[in-house]
């Protein structure tokens, strides 16, 4: 049928037989002129960019193209040919669905840790799975898969793409795939390919079902979503949808060639966020999947080309603009991955309030630190901190500041400690693809060994990353796998491969298993300690921390026990540092609006290849009693008294924690507190709160 109505420039139509499971697709009318930037073919089928489910998953036939593939100056020849029979087609959906008391779960972003999964690496390999459900949205509802991550102790899972997305022609001539689906193409519905369910409907129910699932076991849901680009490539791509409904509208053209398109983002087209329809597309998707499909949040990949209005990067953009104002949207997580591929796209720090970040000078400034590399402890204590220098000038809090040592996109943690070069053949590229400044070390072997000195150093180098992530201010966030050494055998961009490389092994080593409690152990000490999660900065300011005794909120520590001062931050040798943490500096309430309290935290870094002898603050004395908690010289060591004064053998590569359990409740201590008689001020001792 013709659509014959047209409102604001939109053509619509009403279908009152239309039931669902109903396919549809849209021929668009128009002229083909590639060179004044219009690309309009009607002999293609394109996608409903509203569509809420679809019915095929799309190849890369020559069919597809707009224009003739292989002739000269392709893409201005125009191809005739129909693709009904390959076309992508949407499908009508019934949108009711039983959510029960499923609400939004808003857990504090302080007090939250990030999971960031893909669904098919994660439940591929599952066992005691039916088949049908291997690799599905369903498989995320299973007691099995819930009981790992509840056991963990992370509050949230952050999916890899779950938007319908589109093939890649140059992948499939090589035999693989898109498999992390960064290359969206219907912006509402759910990958039809992560679903057990085979019907057109079933993905929407599926999905449903899982949020519901996870927010019954306290577990948000955030969504990683591809609004920079699509998968219709650039002018040599196929016609799949926004190309053909609006190539002008939808995407950045050159200004003085528009058959050309502006690529910021490495995939060959960039959406027009100066285009009110565009907008209007990525702002009523973003409400649908939270009003509709309940989830908790968004990471925005390649966020800074959404705030390119003109070619420079603009915070200020309209798109940030209406999130802020946006009664839904403001009350959700959002996370952005603050950087592009073009000129000015890394903007770490500069995301405006409301905003997290991955943030990637914390990646490597810890990467470098545990390989090893001097010059890194004054930065390494501004990480620790929560990174004040990135987000404290923009109003922003500790929370702004999303940890990671490693991410989908990169090494696995094994890795990382396994591997000082990528090694991609599997791509099929010549290892070309894939970066190669990883701040990687292999600790003496290329890939697996069988030298037992060599494993035992990269198992306690991947116990050193995970206790500094889960350690610091800030949001941590853990890859899939990395809580039980899943390697990729060196692959840093393993994007496309679909197969065992990429999908999580659950049948576990001893090695494996000691990671996985390790990881729990951690991630428990974090969340049972406010001192770890501040809502603010520390500020430097003296707390009373027993009879006589005054410290800092944090204190920076030399090995003899007395804080750093600037030769030791400044010189290349130093690899080792100590962070003392007092726990009655914290500005925590419950619900009740009772103040919480917490112990006082010793934690203790080496990276020399030697020990160090570490002084425990404090004098020896019953009140100043350390516990050490976790030493990951040995993952299995008990729990140890020491008295302070003590000197503590921290062994080379090694991260030890110690507590000390508040005696009584302490209040901040005024300036007049440190005044003698005659009104001078009194120096403030270095020690920690009893």
């Amino acid at each position: 049928m013709t659509m014959p109505e047209q409102t604001d420039q939109v053509w619509h139509a009403f279908l009152p037989d239309a039931r669902p499971n109903q396919l549809y697709g849209y021929r668009i009318h128009g002229p083909y002129e590639p060179a004044q930037g219009h690309r309009f073919n009607p002999n293609k089928i394109v996608l409903d960019p509203y569509a809420m489910s679809t019915a095929r998953t799309v190849h890369g036939g020559d069919e597809m193209f707009g224009y003739r593939v292989g002739d000269e100056a392709e893409d201005l020849s125009f191809d005739d040919r129909d693709n009904a029979g390959t076309a992508p087609l949407a499908a009508v959906v019934d949108r009711a669905f039983t959510w029960g008391d499923d609400k939004p779960l808003r857990t504090p972003w302080h007090n939250t840790v990030i999971y960031e999964l893909h669904v098919k690496g994660f439940s591929k390999l599952l066992p005691h799975l039916p088949e049908k459900l291997r690799g599905t949205y369903e498989a995320l509802t299973t007691e099995l898969a819930i009981l790992h991550l509840k056991g963990l102790g992370v509050t949230a899972v952050e999916l890899m793409p779950v938007h319908y997305h589109g093939y890649e022609r140059s992948l499939e001539e090589r035999g693989l795939t898109n498999y992390w689906g960064y290359n969206s193409l219907g912006y509402f519905a759910p990958e039809r390919s992560l679903a057990a369910s085979k019907t057109p409907a079933g993905s929407v129910r599926e999905f449903k079902r899982m949020v519901r699932a996870l927010h019954a076991a306290g577990l948000e849901v955030i969504l990683d979503v591809v609004y920079n680009h699509t998968a219709e490539g650039n002018q040599l791509g196929p016609t799949l949808s926004l190309k053909g409904i609006d190539n002008a509208s939808y995407y950045r053209l050159v200004a003085d060639n528009p058959r050309f398109y502006m690529d910021f983002t490495g995939c060959g087209n960039t959406l027009n966020m100066r285009s009110p329809q565009v907008l209007q597309l990525i702002m009523d998707s973003l409400r649908y999947w939270v009003l509709e499909m309940h989830v908790d949040g968004f990471r925005f990949d390649l966020a800074s080309a959404l705030a390119r209005e003109l070619y420079e990067v603009d915070r200020l953009g309209a798109f940030f603009d209406i999130v802020h104002q946006d009664p839904v949207l403001s009350q959700v997580k959002l996370i952005a991955e603050p950087w592009d591929l073009g000129e000015g796209g890394y903007q770490v720090g500069n995301f405006p309030v409301l905003w997290t970040e991955w943030n990637g000078k914390y990646r490597d400034t810890v990467r470098r630190f545990w390989r090893g590399d001097g010059g890194t402890v004054s930065e390494l204590a501004t990480r620790l901190a929560g990174s004040n220098d990135l987000y404290a000038n923009g109003g922003r809090q500790p929370y702004a500041s999303i940890n990671f040592i490693t991410a989908h996109d990169g090494f696995t943690l094994n890795d990382l400690v396994s591997f000082n070069e990528k090694h991609n053949e599997g791509n099929l590229e010549e290892n070309r693809d894939g970066e190669n400044n990883n701040l990687s070390w292999n600790g003496g072997a290329e890939g697996p060994t069988d030298d037992p000195g060599i494993i035992a150093l990269r198992e306690r180098q991947k116990r050193n990353f995970l206790a500094t992530l889960l350690l610091s201010q800030g949001v941590p966030m853990i890859s899939h796998g990395d809580e039980i050494g899943r390697t990729q055998r060196g692959n840093n961009n393993a994007y496309c491969q679909d197969n065992e490389l990429t999908w999580i092994d659950w049948d576990l080593t001893d090695d494996q298993r000691a990671l996985l409690d390790f990881a729990r152990r951690v991630i428990h000490l974090r969340l049972s300690q406010p001192v770890l999660r501040r809502r603010r900065y520390f500020q430097g300011r003296s707390i009373r921390g027993g009879p006589g005794h005054v410290v800092k909120d944090v204190a920076w520590l030399a090995p003899d026990g007395h804080e750093m001062n600037d030769d030791a931050w400044n010189a290349d040798f130093v690899k080792s540092l100590g962070m003392l943490l007092a726990g009655n500096a914290i500005e925590e309430v419950d619900e009740r609006g009772e103040t919480i309290t917490g112990d006082t935290l010793l934690v203790l870094l080496n990276a020399h290849d030697e020990h160090v002898p570490f002084t425990l603050p404090g004098l020896d004395d019953e009140l100043h009693q350390w516990t050490r908690v976790i030493d990951t010289n040995d993952a299995r060591a008990p729990e140890q008294p020491l008295k302070g004064g003590a000197s503590y053998p921290l062994q080379g590569r090694s991260l030890a924690i110690f507590k000390m359990a508040l005696r009584e409740r302490r209040r901040p201590v005024d300036a007049a507190d440190h005044q003698d008689a005659a009104g001078r001020s009194e120096p403030v001792p270095a020690g920690p709160a009893a």
